[in-house]
């Protein structure tokens, strides 16, 4: 037996009286799950204004923000992933591939671009979680590596946006070549005494971490990124006990010397800049 009876049926509200909102305008935020307006976000970096939670950006807008007057000049945009391995688990890599390109309008989980950063004519390479994790398979090693050669060439400075869930295994032992590969590149940028800005987002995790993420002459990381080689879940399963609190987040990491600074997002331009300017005896570019 119910307490109570609906003496009339439905709530009925006049049309004039409703509120449309559209979809999508609304967000909740993982730091402190309170409802965002989608565009307040967009202004503000993508950084939640009531707790500073940094969501994901894509390679795109961390372009905008860091070259000057957000002009840049894409590279590589026509390198594409294949299907040496013809992998196939709940579906093929393949149909994988067409529907995440279909998705993000990306080609693979990273692009490279070239500009000006404070004035410094500088070559960046930046990854994307949107495309498939952000994993790094033969095309991801292969547009970090150009970035790479072309600092060298133009003897620029080299920075590279980690954004990553490690080495893509539809591809293999070949996923696993690229962080040699990245690696022995960054040895010759070195040799010529360029420096590499290394920025670490959310997750950066995997075979990015144990190659070219940790070899940077300078460690960013945006506040509250995951950053580690095997996630903090498959580390407490293999040693059976509870892990550190903040275990692997960006505060704790530089607390243990692999981060150099943890730079918000709407400083992180101007602290680049700084870096630059540092690091570069010659004058910035007019």
């Amino acid at each position: 037996m119910s307490w109570f009876k609906r003496q009339t049926e439905g709530i009925k509200t006049s049309r004039n009286e409703q509120i449309d909102v559209p979809e999508g305008q609304w967000i909740k935020c993982p730091g402190c799950n309170d409802p965002l307006n989608a565009r307040e976000l967009d202004g503000n970096l993508l950084v939640c204004p009531k707790c500073d939670y940094h969501f994901k950006m894509t390679s795109t807008d961390y372009f905008e923000l860091l070259f000057d007057n957000s002009k840049f000049r894409l590279h590589d945009a026509d390198l594409i992933s294949v299907d040496p391995l013809e992998f196939t688990d709940r579906k093929t890599y393949t149909s994988r591939l067409d529907a995440t390109r279909a998705k993000t309008g990306l080609s693979d989980a990273a692009r490279a671009a070239t500009g000006n950063i404070g004035g410094h004519k500088t070559s960046v390479a930046s990854m994307d979680f949107g495309f498939i994790g952000g994993s790094m398979g033969s095309v991801v090693g292969e547009i970090v590596t150009r970035a790479i050669r072309r600092a060298c060439k133009n003897k620029t400075p080299l920075i590279v946006i980690a954004q990553s869930g490690g080495a893509r295994m539809m591809e293999g032992a070949l996923s696993l070549m690229q962080m040699a590969k990245t690696s022995a590149n960054l040895t010759k940028l070195s040799e010529l005494g360029l420096p590499f800005i290394v920025i670490l987002t959310n997750p950066t995790t995997g075979g990015v971490t144990a190659s070219f993420a940790m070899l940077g002459d300078v460690h960013i990381a945006e506040p509250g990124a995951l950053i580690g080689f095997a996630g903090p879940r498959v580390i407490r399963e293999m040693m059976g006990q509870d892990l550190p609190d903040g275990f692997q987040k960006a505060e704790f990491v530089m607390e243990h010397g692999f981060v150099d600074m943890i730079v918000e997002r709407r400083e992180l331009r101007s602290r680049i800049v700084d870096i630059l300017n540092l690091l570069l005896e010659e004058s910035p570019a007019k």
